[in-house]
This record gives structure tokens, C-alpha cells and sequence, in this order.
């Protein structure tokens, strides 16, 4: 059934304030948790991030009172949204168990999404991307066995497998081969700005993360692992927004952020296990329902624009959780040896010699590569590598043990 949220009756937004004993929820069980629960709840606090920040850079380019008053109170339970999403997260669960949890994400996230983009360059995107997160989950996985003693697929379920994907070590590109060709949302389908604009949340949520935990792990190979990948989010997140239409109003484009929280709430919603959770994913829906009736009508009182004009009648497919090992396994055997040239997508040894990228290699990992050592001394002291795979051996023979 459709499902077309600007035909819904949301909650009023005085009635949307909770206390703090609302807002201070109980957080899932680590052990018990399904790992799909998880990765929606690191993808939610993504996204809502993401609306907080936006509305904030939007607040600082208009000079409208009472638009800047609207937006600071959309704000405001946005932020009470984003504690609840964030605070189920437990104490109990290492930075390293939740980086885990956060590399699923970009890899299930990013694959059910290529899987259904309609545009065939974004979907190259998509799957160039997702290459490069699949190897960063290996690589913290071999770093958490080493350190803490605990597999991976404890936290993943086994739902995700686990092993080499593009080397991180290949994945450093000066920044000027990470800009993209960007989209035309008057001519784009709607759901591939959806599509963009969740990527350009969950990556830069997942950079945010590094940038502020990378510094707590004592153990040296732990804190170079976290730098390094850390700049590659940078990569995916100059990556993905890029493909953003930079013509889109600012009003415009808060209506498709509004859009997309309730697209994806709906989306949780429909498919959470967790009846708790699945309650927050609803009520935080019937406020989201709300928050874009507001945004849609400030766009007709400002712009004088109808937001039917660029917005789908009804949700699109819901974006689900789910495995994609096939499909991954196929891209890798694909585009592994992949790299980008300027805005293009190229096989790495087609480069000309002198070709930036060689020279930002050079740099970059002269004098050692963390996410090479961190391989290299988990065999060394566990005698291989650590990889969870279910479908058999890895699709590249010379990547195999």
C-alpha cells in the first residue's frame, strides 16, 4: 500500500517537546540485539544529524527573523530526536563493537541502495563506495579480535560477510578526483535524491564518528587505523554530496531532508523486530509528518513553489536492512581494481604515469600504512588474517589465503 506522507495528519509541533526522562531512553542489549536494529539506529542518528546541521548552515544564510525562528523550533525536536536515536546505543558497547556496527551500515546501506538507483552514474557511485567500506570492515574487524578478543560477526550476525574489498591502502585519491559530476533534480528521479542524500548523511555521520573517537584507543595501530580511514570518509563524503544538485533552494532542499526522514522512518518502521524501537520509529515518523508540512508551506510562502513538483506522490520502495552478499561479491569481482579521474571512474592501470593520483600515494603512505600493519601484525600474532564468509571462497583468487 501507499503511503504518501503529505496527505498525513502529524503531530502537532507545540505537542512534540518530551521531557527528560522521555528523551533518556533505555538502550538496546548488545548481546541480544538484532545487528539490523543496530545499523538503523546508527543510520537514524545519521540522518538526524544531518537535518541538524543543515538547518543550522541554513539559519546562518538567511536573515529572516521568523524564518530563522521556524527553523531554530524544528530544530530544537530534531535534536530531542536525535538523543532518543542515539542514546539507545549502550554504554557497555566499546567504540570499536559500534564502529563495527557503523562499517555494516555503509556496507548494507550502500549496496541496498545501488541496487535500486536508476541512474546509472550515481549507481557507479554507489558501488565504488561501497568497495572501500567493505575493506574498512575487514580491516576493524582484524583490529577488534586483536584487541579486545572478540570476532566480528558477533556484533554483524554473520548477515555481512567479511573480507577484503578494495585495500584501503589503494583508496587514498588527491581530493580533486573525488568531486563528482552533480545531478539535475529537474530531471532526476526522485528517488535517487533520496538515495544521495542518505549517503551523504550516513558517510558523514561515520566521519563525524571518527574525527571524535579516533583519538580514544591507547594502542598506537589503533589510533593510525582510525586517522586512516577516517580521512577516506572525508573522501566518501566530498564523494556522494557532490552528486547533489548545488542549485536546489535552500527551502527546497529542507523540504527533501524532511522528506527523506519521513521516507526512512516509514521505512524502519515497517521493518523493525524490536517492538520498543519499532514505537520510536513511529512516533518519530507522525512528528517528521509535521516537520514537512511545515517546510512544505514556508516553500509555497517564500517561493511560491508547490513541493509536488519535485516530490513523488507516494514513498518510494522502503529501503530495507537486508543481505546483499551476491551482489556485493559481483561488484567486487568487477570494480575492485577501480579508481577515479577527475570526475570519471577508471581502471587504476590505465593512469598515466605521472597521474596525481601516484604522487598523493607517494605521499600518503610513505613511511607505513596502518591499515596494512593492522593485517600484518594480527597474523603475525594470530597466525592469518581474520575474514566471516558464508558464500565460500573470495570471488578474486589472489585475494584468497
Amino acid at each position: 500500500m501507499s503511503f504518501n506522507p503529505l496527505a498525513e495528519k502529524g503531530i502537532p509541533l507545540d505537542q512534540q517537546l518530551r521531557n527528560w526522562s522521555e528523551l533518556n531512553v533505555q538502550p538496546y542489549i548488545k548481546d541480544q540485539v538484532d545487528p539490523y536494529t543496530r545499523t538503523r539506529v546508527i543510520t537514524m542518528n545519521g540522518i538526524e544529524t544531518e537535518g541538524i546541521f543543515f538547518s543550522h548552515q541554513f539559519a546562518r544564510h538567511t536573515a529572516d527573523p521568523d524564518l530563522r525562528r521556524q527553523l531554530a523550533m524544528l530544530r530544537r525536536v530534531e535534536q530531542q530526536q536525535q538523543k532518543v536515536v542515539n542514546w539507545l546505543t549502550p554504554g557497555n558497547e566499546s567504540t570499536l563493537e559500534v564502529t563495527i556496527g557503523y562499517e555494516q551500515v555503509a556496507v548494507d546501506l550502500t549496496a541496498f541502495l545501488a541496487r535500486h538507483e536508476p541512474d546509472p552514474y550515481i549507481k557507479q557511485a554507489f558501488e565504488f563506495g561501497l568497495l572501500e567500506d567493505f575493506d574498512h570492515l575487514y580491516r576493524y574487524a582484524n583490529l577488534l579480535e586483536m584487541t579486545e578478543g572478540k570476532k566480528a560477526e558477533e556484533v554483524t550476525g554473520r548477515l555481512t560477510e567479511i573480507m577484503p574489498g578494495r585495500p584501503t591502502v589503494a583508496e587514498h585519491r588527491h581530493p580533486y578526483d573525488d568531486v563528482r559530476r552533480p545531478s539535475d533534480r529537474t530531471k532526476a528521479d526522485p528517488v535517487s535524491l533520496l538515495h544521495v542524500l542518505t549517503l551523504v548523511a550516513s558517510e558523514q555521520q561515520t566521519m563525524n564518528f571518527y574525527m571524535n573517537v579516533g583519538n580514544r584507543p591507547m594502542n598506537p595501530l589503533a589510533r593510525g587505523l582510525y586517522l586512516e580511514i577516517a580521512q577516506i570518509e572525508e573522501q566518501h563524503v566530498t564523494h556522494y554530496e557532490s552528486l547533489l544538485d548545488p542549485n536546489a533552494s535552500w527551502l527546497e532542499q529542507e523540504v527533501l531532508h524532511q522528506y527523506n526522514e519521513c521516507y526512512l522512518y516509514y521505512s524502519f518502521m515497517q521493518q523493525e523486530s524490536d517492538r520498543r524501537i519499532k514505537q520510536i520509529w513511529e512516533l518519530h515518523l507522525n512528528m517528521e509528518i509535521e516537520h514537512l508540512r511545515i517546510a512544505c508551506d514556508l516553500l509555497r510562502q517564500y517561493e511560491n513553489r508547490d513541493p509536488e513538483e519535485f516530490l513523488p506522490p507516494s514513498l518510494p520502495e522502503t529501503m530495507r536492512f537486508e543481505e546483499n552478499k551476491d551482489y556485493i561479491r559481483q561488484v567486487l569481482a568487477d570494480q575492485v581494481n577501480l579508481t577515479t579521474q577527475d570526475t570519471e571512474f577508471v581502471p587504476v592501470e590505465q593512469l598515466p604515469e605521472d597521474a596525481r593520483y601516484f604522487q598523493y600515494q607517494k605521499t600518503v603512505n610513505a613511511g607505513g600504512v596502518p591499515s596494512e600493519q593492522v593485517i600484518e601484525e594480527h597474523r603475525s600474532q594470530m597466525g592469518g588474517d581474520y575474514r566471516m564468509t558464508t558464500e565460500g571462497a573470495h570471488p578474486l583468487a589472489g585475494a584468497n589465503r
